[in-house]
């Protein structure tokens, strides 16, 4: 394992593969600024600031470091709180906090501090404005218990006017970024002396690593997988990281289909998604927190099979094959359909790993709306989760995919309710009612901690309804803080409802 932490070059093949980042940094390290907190990544206490060289360029994204293993940062520039100032000069993040008083016991603040400065530098370097939007989402996964947050948003927006004087009173990573790359790139194609945390960067190379060791777990982003170490005190043996394959790291739209690697991350489908599709572009913002986004992978979400992830129920929507290979070089297509067997089961086998997902485009362009019902709007998971598509053929509903998270022992879909609009007329509420009635009857969920069985039905219910109302071109309004306007979809929803639902969902252009 090699890494700039900082600005030292670090060497150390001595840590066990499940060694988080966060205990190297306190206990090996003596950085003490970045803190433990809930040890599962909610609170981002623990927030770090991690460099990669990109086509030459030096990009920071935040992650959690209790839930990093310290190997995964192999490569990259580790950038803790305590670097942030230098001498006398503070970061424009740590003086805006000062400025605005946006720190009260001061636990929490590192980690805040870190995920402004990523919002700082990233913004820049590509020259773009520091809004409220942003600022919030540079935070999301940033709890703090006592400050409250409108001083932390202030100190956010601040930061960019702070008075541009010469020499410059204030600490820029920017400062020193040529150092940091020219680092990093010695640390480019060197061989990895690996042990136990292997980072593989193609699926041959995947497939040697495990034939020679067979009891190997896999990970990706961790973010799952992590707990097991963080909350259960699992300890694991060799962990091979998938996050860096070739072939398992793309989006490509051939013209026909979209196929979506299993380790792409979550803000990699994001920034894809954001002109492209913007209601799975908005969905995606609510999942988790940015630190979150910015390592969990979207193969690790649907093979993790949890009922109440958010993934699965899209991929449902948009009737998803899934590309899987076997260690003995073997590949097979699942549908998405048949990929759960039951809680927490998969038809995946001993030596499979998912290498991809593909839609096709012409079901992408389809009406599709996701609803994501939870307690808080970030950082929170689902108590409802809905993914609907619509297609509609001279003003009937032509085919349609009611999904849902959180209702059963897997992410399922409505079958009976379906057939029940199928074939309607598109504005036909009688069908709806109908539809409804049977939906009541065919769901089954529990009830837990997040919400009762009843209002798990009742939402249910109410959401398809939504989705009901928007395909008929009705403006509904929405508390996810992000109104999706549809003239930026490429088409114009009006009361001539069969046109408007042909017309689509998105543009795939």
């Amino acid at each position: 394992m090699k890494f700039v932490l900082n600005d030292e070059l670090i060497e150390d093949n001595t840590l066990p593969s499940d060694f988080s980042a966060l205990r190297y940094l306190r206990e090996k390290r003596g950085l003490t600024g970045t803190k433990e907190g809930c040890g599962s990544g909610d609170c981002g206490a623990c927030t770090l600031l991690v460099g990669a060289l990109e086509e030459g360029e030096l990009k920071y994204s935040t992650f959690n470091s209790c839930i990093t293993p310290v190997q995964s940062l192999d490569g990259k520039h580790v950038v803790s709180v305590e670097y942030l100032s230098d001498a006398d000069k503070l970061h424009p993040a740590q003086q805006a906090m000062v400025e605005h008083h946006g720190s009260q016991c001061g636990f929490c603040t590192p980690g805040i501090i870190l995920s402004l400065a990523s919002l700082y530098e990233n913004s820049q370097a590509s020259d773009k404005t520091i809004d409220r939007e942003s600022v919030c989402d540079a935070i999301s996964g940033n709890l703090c218990r006592c400050t409250g947050y409108r001083p932390i948003i202030d100190a956010g927006l601040s930061m960019q006017n702070l008075p541009a004087e010469e020499p410059t009173p204030w600490s820029n990573l920017a400062d020193n970024t040529e150092s940091v790359k020219a680092k990093l790139a010695s640390l480019q194609g060197e061989a990895k002396a690996a042990n136990n945390y292997f980072q593989p960067q193609t699926l041959a190379e995947l497939l040697t690593i495990k034939a020679d060791h067979k009891d190997a777990t896999l990970v990706a982003g961790g973010t799952d997988l992590m707990l097991e170490n963080t909350q259960r005190f699992r300890d694991f043996g060799v962990l091979i990281d998938v996050s860096q394959i070739n072939e398992l790291t793309k989006i490509e739209d051939n013209g026909t289909q979209l196929t979506i690697g299993a380790s792409v991350t979550y803000s990699e489908l994001e920034q894809f998604s954001k002109t492209r599709y913007p209601h799975l572009y908005h969905l995606l913002e609510r999942i988790a927190s940015r630190q979150i986004r910015n390592r969990g992978t979207i193969g690790g979400n649907v093979a993790n099979a949890s009922p109440i992830a958010d993934m699965p129920p899209i991929l449902l929507a948009f009737d998803a094959d899934i590309q899987i290979v076997n260690l003995d070089g073997s590949q097979r297509t699942v549908s998405i359909h048949d990929f759960y067997q039951g809680y927490k089961q998969t038809v995946l086998t001993e030596g499979e790993v998912i290498a991809s997902f593909t839609m096709e485009l012409a079901t992408l362009a389809d009406f599709h709306r996701f609803y994501k019902v939870s307690k808080r709007m970030e950082d929170d998971i689902s108590s409802v989760m809905l993914a609907t598509r619509f297609a509609v053929t001279d003003g009937k509903i032509s085919d349609l995919r009611l999904a849902f998270g959180g209702m059963a022992a897997t992410p399922i879909r409505a079958k009976k309710a379906e057939a029940a609009l199928l074939n309607s007329d598109v504005n036909d509420e009688q069908a709806l009612s109908n539809a409804l009635a049977i939906l009541k009857d065919e769901l089954t969920p529990l009830s837990d901690m997040r919400a009762s069985a009843r209002y798990r039905s009742d939402m249910a219910c109410n959401l398809v309804r939504k989705a009901w109302l928007e395909l008929n071109g009705h403006s509904i309004p929405t508390f996810s803080g992000h109104p999706v306007s549809d003239a930026s979809l490429g088409y114009e929803l009006t009361s001539n409802t069969s046109q408007s639902a042909q017309q689509g969902g998105a543009s795939h252009a």
